[in-house]
C-alpha cells in the first residue's frame, strides 16, 4: 500500500522526483488555517520528514478552514491532531511535533536542531513571523512566507511573488518594515492577496492558551486559507523536485 500512496505523484515527477520528496526535511510553523493544508499536501506527496510547530488548540471557531479541525477534535493539540492525520496518510512519515511558541529566544536553535530543506511560515503573528524568517534567512534554508488570508474573499487575486514585491496586503508591508530594519533586503518567497479585503472585528483579549497582544477577529471563508497553504505546498514540491524551477 505505500508504494501505492505515491504512484500517481510518481507519473509527474518520475522515481528521482520521488526520491528527493522522500529525503526532504521540511519545518513547517503553524497548523491553522493555512498550515495544516501546507502539511497535510506534502504528506500526501511523500516527503519523508516533518517537523511542525504550533502552541494552540483546536477550538470550535477552526471548524470553518482548518483541516484539522472537527467536532471530535476540538481541545485537542493541533499539533497532536496533524501528526495523527499525516501518519495516517503516510506512515512513513517521520514527525516531530512540537507543541510550543517561535519567539526570538527559541528560533535559532529550533531551525538548528536538524538540517531543514526548506522553512514554511504559516504563523499568524507579527513578531513569530519576522522572528522566523529572519533566523531561516541567515542560516541560508530557503523559505517562503504567508501573508494574511483572512478579510479576502477573491481567489483570483492570491499571488506569488518576493516579499519587497508584494502590494495591497498590510501584513507583508509591515514584515518588510520589520525586515528592512533586520537588514534582510530579498530572498523571502511570499504568497498573499491583491485583495484590499474586509475589515476585521475589534480585538480579543488572549486566551489563556494564546501569547502576545490582544488581536483582531479577521472574517474567514473555507477556501482562501486552504488556497494560500496549497499555492505554498505546490511551490515548496516543484522546487524540491525540479532544480529549473524559481520563482
Amino acid at each position: 500500500m505505500i508504494q501505492a500512496i505515491t504512484e500517481r505523484t510518481g507519473i509527474l515527477v518520475n522515481s528521482k522526483g520521488l526520491e528527493k520528496l522522500e529525503t526532504a526535511n521540511i519545518f513547517v510553523a503553524g497548523c491553522g488555517g493555512v498550515g495544516s493544508f501546507v502539511i497535510e499536501a506534502l504528506a500526501r506527496s511523500g516527503v519523508g520528514k516533518l517537523t511542525i510547530i504550533d502552541m494552540d488548540i483546536v477550538d470550535p471557531s477552526n471548524i470553518n478552514r482548518q483541516l484539522i479541525a472537527l467536532h471530535s477534535t476540538v481541545g485537542r493539540p493541533k499539533v497532536e491532531v496533524m501528526n495523527d492525520r499525516i501518519l495516517d496518510i503516510n506512515p512513513k512519515c517521520q514527525v516531530n511535533a512540537l507543541q510550543t511558541f517561535i519567539n526570538s529566544e527559541n528560533t535559532y536553535s529550533l531551525l538548528t536542531a536538524e538540517k531543514y530543506d526548506y522553512v514554511i511560515d504559516a504563523i499568524d503573528t507579527l513578531n513569530a513571523k519576522v522572528n522566523l524568517v529572519k533566523a531561516s534567512h541567515e542560516l541560508g534554508i530557503k523559505t517562503i512566507s504567508s501573508m494574511g488570508a483572512g478579510g479576502k474573499t477573491d481567489p483570483m487575486q492570491i499571488k506569488v511573488a518576493d516579499i519587497y514585491k508584494t502590494d495591497v496586503c498590510a501584513l507583508a508591508r509591515a514584515m518588510r518594515t520589520r525586515l528592512k530594519k533586520q537588514k534582510v533586503k530579498k530572498g523571502i518567497k511570499t504568497v498573499f492577496s491583491t485583495e484590499k479585503g474586509i475589515a476585521p472585528l475589534p480585538p480579543k483579549e488572549p486566551q489563556p492558551n494564546q501569547q502576545g497582544r490582544s488581536r483582531a477577529t479577521n472574517g474567514t471563508l473555507s477556501y482562501m486559507p486552504s488556497l494560500f497553504g496549497l499555492t505554498i505546498a505546490g511551490i515548496v514540491i516543484k522546487e524540491i523536485v525540479d532544480d529549473d524551477f524559481n520563482i
